[in-house]
């Protein structure tokens, strides 16, 4: 089935952002079809940080990738600010988990890359970049390379250069998965902190419940076999966020048990 799109000239008044109506996608492989979407339907409004969490095939990525604009549906539709999604656009930043900087630039120019891409001025382009080092803590690390920066830092670098743009959605897969623990307490509290100063709209994947629950105001649960939304859960906890707390505990346990944990993470 061929993905039906809408176009809207402008976004109306209280429209949300981000509106996927009996999305679904499959990929075929020599080895058959494999359905990682199975007809989901999700609205997330302007500013929200919503982490989309569930185990290994369960389709989190692929909504991701749909969002981004790298993959195109099998079925139903999707608009982002009253828009079809053609392809990648500076106004969906895209951070992944192996940060993707280009190793002959500087950090700095590495966050002016987009810009420079869009014909932005040398000047201006300047100005945002060392603007945005500051917002994600290395004011700095402009001259430095890639291979003389941490994983941390590098990621850092990554959302700044996302960031660039003043993109009105911020895409995420896994950024801080393949940091050490101390690094990626960092992180999350440093994304939690842009997201209250700039107030982009955020959509965070995730397999890590502790994770989602730091981070998130909405936690999409998804299970696998085809992808599915299992429940939508607006996160009451107040910041920062206590992981010992008796609230953060028992939503713990609930999402654990609505993915089919039997354990805590």
């Amino acid at each position: 089935m061929n993905a039906r799109v809408e176009i809207s000239s402008q976004t109306a008044v209280g429209e949300p952002l981000i509106a996927c109506v009996e999305l679904g996608h499959v990929y075929d492989s020599g080895r058959g079809r494999t359905t990682a979407l199975g007809s989901i339907s999700l609205t997330v409004d302007r500013g929200e940080f919503v982490c989309v969490l569930g185990p290994s095939g369960c389709g989190k990525t692929t909504l991701l990738n749909i969002l981004a604009g790298f993959v195109v549906p099998a079925q139903g539709f999707v608009r982002v600010g009253g828009h079809a999604i053609n392809g990648p656009s500076s106004e969906r930043g895209v951070v992944f988990q192996d940060y993707s900087l280009f190793p002959w630039l500087t950090a700095q120019a590495n966050v002016e890359f987009g810009l420079r891409m869009a014909g932005r001025a040398a000047r201006e382009r300047a100005k945002i970049a060392h603007d945005l080092l500051g917002l994600v803590g290395l004011p700095d690390a402009g001259a430095k390379y890639p291979f003389e920066l941490s994983g941390g830092m590098k990621q850092r670098i990554a959302i700044a250069r996302a960031l660039a743009p003043r993109p009105s959605l911020l895409l995420m897969d896994e950024p801080f998965a393949a940091l050490d623990a101390m690094t990626r307490s960092s992180l999350q509290a440093k994304l939690v902190e842009i997201h209250r100063q700039e107030r982009p709209t955020i959509l965070f994947v995730t397999h890590n419940i502790a994770e989602a629950l730091v981070l998130a105001s909405r936690l999409i649960v998804m299970s696998p076999n085809p992808g599915r939304i299992v429940e939508d859960i607006r996160i009451d906890l107040p910041r920062p966020r206590r992981r010992t707390a008796p609230r953060f505990n028992e939503l713990y346990e609930h999402v654990a048990r609505a993915i089919g944990l039997e354990t805590a993470e």
